[in-house]
């Protein structure tokens, strides 16, 4: 398979899931996997593949980033391997990049493993999912994580606001909200300066929250995906147009919500043209530092 050649993609979508193994095992309990569909109205969605997601990409001229969420502590369900995305990524490299999930609650073993993804399996960030995961981003516990990343030099994507997950079962499925608040990302920030940081999603319901960080701290982005962009909130865009238009990432939250859909809404969004293929490539690239024509690794 060729190498990615940035020239010839048309948008990096920076947050797709990986939600069934090859073996059939799904990333979350059937409990909180089927509240995830009630709202967002996907019943009896097909989980694709990793290889599945890549044909998708690539008919559509785009690239994807793609993780799981290690989330053992809190839930005890067993994770998708992160060996097996980053295997399942490198057979695509021309429009797939693999991202990995480890549970901070894992503690040296999670530092040891995040350096051994970056090193041995190519993994390009991590994902953190923190009311899934249950702990609070600013939490010291999860600092010798964040140290490791910050000096492998690869960026850590939040979860932040609302989710889908456990939505509508009874107490959220253990879910607590209040840990997706950016403002305990802002912690973060501080205290890793060089750490590479993106806040997931509009941050319902601390939108304002998640833009003012994005603005103070040089280091971190926003990406735009779980939502259709006909409803983010007016503040997003205008921020988008203006002062982050360097800062803000297309993301779709594939495959709950699909990029032709999110594209289709986005066309119609209140974009200066200049901005939308910051938003759609180059702010990613930037990001992820992909070059025109990637050297396979």
């Amino acid at each position: 398979m060729t190498a990615m050649d940035l020239d010839r993609l048309t948008a990096i979508d920076v947050h797709t899931h990986a939600e069934i193994s090859r073996s059939g095992h799904r990333s979350l309990s059937p409990e909180l996997f089927g509240a995830s569909e009630e709202y967002f109205k996907a019943h009896g969605h097909r989980q694709p593949s990793i290889g599945e997601t890549a044909a998708y990409y690539r008919e559509r001229g785009m690239a994807a980033v793609v993780f799981t969420v290690d989330a053992e502590h809190a839930t005890g369900h067993p994770r998708i391997a992160n060996e097996e995305v980053a295997e399942s990524c490198a057979e695509h490299p021309d429009v797939l990049i693999p991202f990995a999930s480890v549970d901070p609650w894992k503690g040296r073993a999670g530092v040891r493993e995040a350096r051994r993804l970056v090193a041995e399996h190519g993994v390009r960030g991590f994902k953190f999912h923190p009311s899934i995961q249950g702990y609070a981003p600013n939490d010291p516990m999860a600092y010798p994580l964040y140290e490791a990343i910050e000096e492998l030099g690869v960026p850590a994507l939040f979860h932040t606001g609302q989710t889908g997950i456990g939505a509508g079962v009874p107490g959220g499925g253990g879910i607590r909200l209040k840990f997706s608040d950016p403002m305990l990302v802002d912690d973060v920030a501080v205290d890793f300066p060089e750490l590479r940081i993106v806040l997931a999603h509009p941050s319902f319901p601390w939108q304002d929250e998640a833009l003012a960080v994005a603005v103070h701290k040089p280091y971190v982005y926003i990406d735009l995906s779980g939502w259709s962009p006909k409803y983010f909130p007016p503040q997003l865009v205008r921020y988008a147009n203006t002062l982050l238009k360097d800062k803000v990432l297309f993301g779709s939250d594939y495959p709950v919500i699909t990029p032709d859909r999110w594209l289709a809404d986005f066309a119609k969004l209140d974009i200066k043209p200049e901005v939308r293929p910051k938003i759609l490539k180059d702010n990613a690239a930037r990001l992820l530092g992909l070059t025109s024509k990637e050297t396979p690794a």
